[in-house]
Order: C-alpha cells, then sequence, then structure tokens
C-alpha cells in the first residue's frame, strides 16, 4: 500500500479538471502537492484551494511537459525548492478531435509530445530517486481510447495506446529492478472536465460520462491499495476480452454501442496557455 500522508505528489496539468480534483483528494490525505501547467493563475487558484481543504502549501512550476529540457529543469527546481517526488502522477493531455485527414502535422507531434513522449522525460526526471529509495509510485492517467480505436480520434487513441504500452513495460521492468516502486494506469472513457465536451454516449447506464470527482477519488484509492490497472466503468475490462473476436464482429461490438459515432458532435474547450495565447482543447487536467 502506497502512504499518502506526509508524501510529495507531483501532478502534471493540475490546475483544472482531473488534475486539480486529484490534488485536492491527495491533499486531504496528508499529502505535499506539487503541481505543473501551462496556466499559472489557475495553478495559483488550486494552491489557494489546497489550504482552504486543509492541504499543505502547495508548489506550483509552469511547465511545459512536451519540452524534454523543460522537464528536466523543472524536475531540478523541484527537487532543490521541494524535495523528492514519492508519487508521480502523469495527469496532463491534450485531444484534437478531428478525422485523419484533417489533423495538422503540429497537432499531432503536439499530442504525442504530451500524451505519450512527456511520460518519459517526467519519469526519467523522477524515477531514478524512487529507485534509489526503494520507494515510489508512477500513475498514468491514459484512456479507454488506449484499448478501442475511436472516429475522430486517431492520433489520441495511438498516444493513450502508447501511455498503456509504456505503464505496462515499466511496471515489468520495476517488479525485477526496484520491486519497492509500483505503476498504476488508470483508462477512464470520457470525463466530463470540459476537455471533451459534446461528446455522445448510447448507453448511459453502461458507459456512462464520468464525473471528475468520482474518477479523483479512484485513482487515490487505486494509489493506495497499489492497483496495477483501474478501468472506468469497470465494464471496460471486458474490452481486452473482446480482442479474441474477429476485427469485424468487434468493430460491429463497437458500433452498436455508439463508440463509433460518440465524438460527432465533439466541441471540446479552449483554455489559456502560460504565454497567453489560446491552445484549443488543451488539457490541463484530465
Amino acid at each position: 500500500m502506497s502512504e499518502l500522508s506526509g508524501s510529495r505528489v507531483l501532478i502534471t496539468g493540475g490546475a483544472s479538471g482531473l488534475g486539480r480534483r486529484m490534488a485536492l483528494e491527495l491533499a486531504q490525505k496528508g499529502a505535499q502537492i506539487v503541481i505543473w501547467d501551462l496556466d499559472r493563475a489557475r495553478m495559483e487558484q488550486v494552491a489557494d484551494e489546497l489550504l482552504q481543504v486543509g492541504g499543505q502549501k502547495a508548489y506550483t512550476y509552469v511547465c511545459d511537459i512536451s519540452n524534454r529540457l523543460a522537464v528536466y529543469d523543472a524536475a531540478h527546481r523541484v527537487k532543490a525548492e521541494v524535495g523528492d517526488i514519492d508519487i508521480l502522477v502523469n495527469n496532463a493531455g491534450v485531444v484534437s478531435g478531428r478525422s485523419f485527414l484533417e489533423l495538422p502535422d503540429d497537432k499531432i507531434e503536439k499530442t504525442f509530445g504530451v500524451n505519450s513522449l512527456s511520460l518519459f522525460w517526467t519519469a526519467k526526471a523522477f524515477l531514478p530517486g524512487m529507485m534509489e529509495r526503494g520507494r515510489g509510485h508512477v500513475v498514468t492517467i491514459a484512456s479507454a481510447a488506449g484499448w478501442v480505436g475511436v472516429n475522430r480520434l486517431a492520433d489520441y487513441c495511438a498516444s493513450k495506446w502508447a501511455a498503456v504500452g509504456f505503464d505496462e513495460s515499466l511496471r515489468m521492468e520495476l517488479r525485477q529492478t526496484a520491486p519497492g516502486v509500483k505503476t498504476t494506469v488508470i483508462c477512464p472513457f470520457f470525463i466530463d472536465t470540459g476537455m471533451f465536451s459534446g461528446v455522445q454516449t448510447r448507453f448511459s447506464w453502461l458507459l456512462p460520462i464520468l464525473k471528475e470527482e468520482d474518477v479523483a477519488k479512484r485513482v487515490v484509492r487505486a494509489i493506495e491499495r497499489n492497483e496495477a490497472r483501474v478501468m472506468l466503468p469497470p465494464v471496460l475490462a471486458l474490452v481486452p476480452v473482446g480482442r479474441f473476436l474477429p476485427p469485424a464482429l468487434f468493430d460491429r461490438a463497437a458500433e452498436f454501442l455508439g463508440i463509433s459515432v460518440a465524438m460527432h458532435d465533439f466541441k471540446g474547450r479552449t483554455v489559456p496557455s502560460s504565454s497567453g495565447s489560446s491552445a484549443p482543447n488543451h488539457r490541463a487536467a484530465g
């Protein structure tokens, strides 16, 4: 079981949405929170909220996690100013929500930079310290889209498949090299953070749009229990089994469940970047 009280927890994309909600939940458990995001003003607001719920002082850093050197620089500052990180929550991400041929090249590169490559940079920055201490936890907020391809989400799905593979490979390696360091991958259906505003679900009783507070609580419980993988809602645990179906049958099942049309009315959201310009559909939290 990972101890939260007294632990230092770093959350990427912690200024809003799922990241903010996880910060609040973890702070109430006695964790000291470090937030990385592009939105300095929102980070400061969350830091104030953490104090109001009885948490400790939160540390905030503007960091573009898609930039390897920026990650290493921010990590160096965190270690010097806060101390070693015990729990790393890779939460930040982006989504374009366009058909494949409408995806600009730079958007594809940004999706992989934030959703996939950043996992390597943050882990390389903080994992060595965890291994030296013989304890720690790396949490990857992936997606159900890391298991099922979705219409108009080619770049997002591919990046989340990479995130799932990253977690699984890292878990296998740590079992041999540092068994005290745990990993958890979270694979949720669409969450009501605003990132996927406009998405639809055909059977809400089976595949509901998830509430961010419920997901945050479930993530915290998974960290405490050292759960390797969480699928939300739980019915998604059947998806790997469905992979045994022939592709034609698998596709028909996805169509019947409405997965193929879920993104047809997608709107997403726009939030400010650290430079003050707008960044379409940037997920600063889950």
